[in-house]
């Protein structure tokens, strides 16, 4: 495969200038064209680079959701253990949510997002606010018709994506489903809500949607298990999944007042044969296989583990929600900010800000979770330990977790500069480049699966390395495709960048070891609060001695991160005093 063709322009691509409803739209070579679209954005966004201050507050919230997010998960394993219970449970929510990833987070919002913030640019509020309403009312209809279908299929579903499930833990993972199958119709409107309030700049409240989420499925999940079974047996499981259906319903719900202020007010609309509307479909359909390729390998690495004995799921689920953690705070939140960022740059016809703004926000991603790749390879098992080694669950089923936490972390910044670079794919309306590449690493996955987890015989460790080194291959290719396409994009600049962060994860890594041997030596023998504690002095000195050689190096991102913080101070303390 010539993959320097693959960042051509592919053929069939939606011209976004119909989106206005003009059917001829002016030649984009022309002076004409590029004055008219520049005159289509307002004069303080021609000059607008990556907004870092909407991106720290989005890692905030989703620091806040992640963390909700784990506390479920510690909440539901010390009540249910690490073994066939959660395997079910994990199972069945996995249908739906593989789903969500396909169709609502994934390639919807993606396609969406992209095509709404280009119709702001062109025809302003009321041509956006119509698209929402037509788009809103296809995905209720189109996404309640497949709920009702899975429902029907919840037992050949199962059937088939865990192909290894004795018949009891079939049935019951089958029950759960049928439950949960509604989640994705509520999230799917939750993620367009969301893909509106990020088009108007609009970033606080639709990433801390989620936390209303984990809180009711935390709450319901407890009330409502403990309401059918107070010894939290296998039927108590049912209220873990009627708990997902209220914090869906919770994710939605919060997200309304906002968009509400914005002037929005629904209206069924069934008038779908629109150029917006067609755009959207058209990059939906390569989105579904590539925005989502993570999750996709992540399920079929279920239907591995699904051979592998009871806990092996969970096991995966744990250490991959953990690796999340520092991907969501980071590579989501700078994903959500560069979409809309880089669709109006692209309207705008201001590729060498395009350029710029891009390579940097790969620079971020890096840069942010590269120190956290190596603070979870060498820190997995007491991290797990701590977090999650209480109750029912027990210390060899953290070990079993901590050891796919460590492969699972080797393509932590892979995901995370991924997060930003598929999205500037579709900016560009490249969006069967990222599918191809997907192609490939499916195909790679399942020989990789097949390769660790059984010919080499590392069990669940090796489907979580071969997820791993799918993310940074991924990563690898689009970007040499995008350098192609962009004829450049400050390769040097990010080699340099590396260098220096390798430099300094090499000190963060010496603390590690250091910590391993003193503080943490005896750790599977010490209480939970020293274990805590020294857990948290490892990170907090880790943390300061790879930000002292970041400066030391002149990393001007992280000088950057400083100035930040020092003018938020600033303001902090000004309006204090006043």
């Amino acid at each position: 495969m010539n993959l320097s063709r693959l960042a051509a322009r592919a053929p069939g691509a939606i011209d976004y200038r119909s989106v206005n409803g003009n059917n001829s739209p002016a030649d984009a070579s022309s002076p004409a064209a590029a004055s008219t679209a520049a005159a289509a954005i307002p004069s303080d966004a021609r000059g607008e680079r990556l907004n870092t201050k909407a991106a720290g507050i989005i890692g905030l919230a989703v620091m806040c959701s992640r963390l909700l997010g784990l506390v479920r998960e510690q909440v539901f394993a010390a009540l249910f253990g690490g073994g066939m219970a959660m395997d079910a449970f994990t199972a069945a929510f996995r249908i739906p949510n593989l789903l969500r990833d396909l169709f609502a987070e994934g390639a919807l919002s993606t396609a969406f997002v992209t095509t709404f913030s280009k119709t702001i640019a062109r025809g302003g509020d009321a041509d956006a606010w119509r698209l929402a309403h037509k788009v809103a009312t296809m995905t209720a209809l189109m996404l309640g018709l497949l709920c009702i279908v899975g429902i029907i299929f919840s037992s050949q579903l199962v059937h088939l994506l865990a192909p290894g499930f004795d018949a009891e833990k079939a049935a019951l993972t089958a029950q759960l489903t049928r439950i949960m199958f509604p989640f994705i119709l509520l999230v799917s409107l939750a993620a367009l809500t969301m893909g509106m309030l990020n088009a108007k700049n609009v970033f606080g409240v639709p990433a801390m949607a989620s936390s209303f989420f984990n809180i009711g499925s935390i709450l319901g999940g407890v009330g409502l298990g403990y309401w059918i079974d107070p010894h939290f047996g296998t039927r108590a499981l049912i209220g873990l999944a009627f708990a997902t259906l209220i914090g869906g319903a919770l994710q939605l719900a919060v997200q309304l007042p906002s968009l509400a202020r914005l002037g929005y007010r629904f209206r069924p609309d069934f008038k779908w044969r629109d150029p917006g509307v067609k755009a959207i479909l058209l990059l939906m359909g390569p989105a579904v296989i590539a925005a989502s390729t993570t999750q996709f390998n992540v399920l079929v690495n279920s239907m591995f583990a699904s051979r592998l004995g009871d806990g092996a799921i969970f096991w995966l689920a744990i250490a991959f929600r953990l690796m999340q953690l520092p991907l969501g705070v980071f590579g989501v939140a700078l994903g959500s900010v560069t979409l809309p960022l880089l669709s109006r740059l692209v309207v705008a016809e201001r590729m060498d800000a395009f350029r710029g703004e891009l390579a940097r926000a790969i620079r971020w991603a890096l840069l942010l979770t590269l120190p956290s790749m190596v603070g979870l390879i060498m820190l997995a098992e007491p991290i797990i330990s701590v977090l999650y080694q209480h109750g029912k669950f027990t210390a060899f089923e953290a070990g079993q977790a901590a050891g796919a936490l460590r492969f699972y972390a080797i393509g932590l910044a892979g995901y995370a500069a991924l997060k930003v670079l598929v999205n500037a794919f579709y900016a560009l309306d490249r969006r069967k480049t990222p599918m191809l590449v997907s192609f490939m690493a499916v195909g790679l996955n399942l020989f990789f699966n097949w390769l660790f987890t059984f010919r080499l015989g590392w069990g669940h460790r090796g489907l979580a390395f071969s997820t791993g080194c799918l993310a940074t291959f991924n990563f690898l290719v689009l970007y040499f495709l995008m350098q192609v396409q962009l004829k450049g994009l400050e390769t040097r600049r990010l080699f340099l960048l590396l260098l220096k962060v390798a430099l300094a994860c090499a000190a963060l890594a010496a603390v590690c070891a250091a910590s391993s041997h003193w503080l943490l030596g005896d750790w599977p023998h010490q209480t939970l609060l020293l274990k805590a504690a020294a857990l948290l002095a490892t990170v907090l000195v880790g943390g300061l001695v790879f930000a002292t050689c970041g400066v030391l190096l002149h990393i001007n991102e992280l000088k950057e991160l400083r100035d930040a913080f020092r003018r938020r101070l600033k303001r902090v303390k000004a309006d204090v005093s006043s």
